[in-house]
């Protein structure tokens, strides 16, 4: 700002307002001359620099910025700058042959699929579907010749499906898995050395395999499936439908697992969420090692939210 003298500007004065003005900023500039003074001052309290500048006469060309805000701005378009160098160097790359994105929940689940190759993971969930924009956006992301994308919920493959229609530049196959373990299944399901076709047709085989369970609770009273269920009941839910209804978690869980098993089952696969503790975890997975004593078990920390257990036999 510029302060229009109303009296005489010592050398005196001059040295005092500086060092009032170092008192309460820094980067300070002071240029006199006989009728004006400009001012120029970082402070995190414009208005002390101002009241004692009226003390000397009348402000002008007042200018005040926040310079945190200019900051963050800055900070803002240089990461903006660098995420798009970063997008444009990673479309010059040449692209690899094959890619998959897995829609999963939970992340003991997400680094699952990650190990098992997949490229990009969208979190969804019952309550949080992505959408057809999701979709497109991780498309996106993903470098491949062919895509693969696991959407592992039924409600969730029409966004998949609309994705793949839209996009022109790049081969989009979608898996019609309706869970997460169909979805685990069927990427194991690939083979590097065949064709995209050819490992459609065995990853829809290898889906036809798996029987999944999921284990939650009722958020309201209801009727399903001739069976009476009531808020905060224990429901374990197959593929077609409600198999049990309980109070324990445990049992309910072990009389949906007696539905699924039969004569042909070799795997159980038992992926416990966040409500559900390690140690609970693995006294559990003894007592179906009990039950099914010919039947490998496999327990994994899938940290999903809403499901105690999500199994699935094969």
């Amino acid at each position: 700002f510029i302060i229009m003298l109303e009296k005489e500007f010592t050398a005196k004065d001059e040295t005092e307002f500086k060092a009032y003005m170092e008192s309460i900023g820094d980067s300070i500039v002071c240029v006199a001359d006989d009728d004006i003074v400009k001012i120029h001052v970082h402070t995190n309290d414009p208005g002390l620099a101002i009241q004692k500048a009226l003390t000397y006469g009348q402000l002008s060309r007042m200018k005040i910025d926040n310079m945190r805000e200019e900051h963050q701005e800055r900070l803002i378009k240089d990461a903006e700058k660098l995420a798009a160098q970063q997008a444009e160097a990673k479309k010059a790359e040449p692209r690899k042959e094959v890619g998959f994105i897995a829609v999963s929940i939970g992340e003991g689940m997400n680094e699952i699929f990650r190990e098992l190759g997949a490229d990009y993971i969208i979190e969804g969930g019952q309550t949080m579907n992505p959408s057809t924009e999701d979709m497109l956006n991780a498309i996106d992301q993903v470098n491949a010749e062919h895509i693969f994308i696991l959407p592992n919920n039924k409600n969730i493959i029409l966004a998949a499906n609309q994705a793949q229609t839209l996009t022109e530049d790049k081969d989009i196959i979608v898996v019609p898995s309706k869970t997460v373990p169909q979805g685990i299944t069927a990427i194991i399901n690939y083979m590097p050395d065949a064709d995209a076709q050819t490992n459609l047709e065995a990853m829809i085989e290898g889906i036809g395999n798996v029987k999944t369970g999921q284990v939650t609770y009722a958020v309201r009273d209801t009727h399903i499936d001739d069976k009476e269920i009531h808020q905060g009941d224990i429901m374990g839910i197959g593929d077609a439908g409600i198999l049990s209804v309980g109070q324990d978690i445990a049992e309910t869980t072990l009389e949906m697992l007696e539905q699924l098993v039969d004569d042909d089952s070799e795997l159980i696969s038992l992926y416990y969420g966040q409500d559900v503790t390690e140690e609970e975890a693995d006294a559990f997975t003894q007592e179906v090692e009990k039950l099914y004593p010919d039947i490998d078990v496999d327990v994994h920390c899938g940290g999903q939210p809403i499901y105690y257990y999500v199994l699935a036999v094969e």
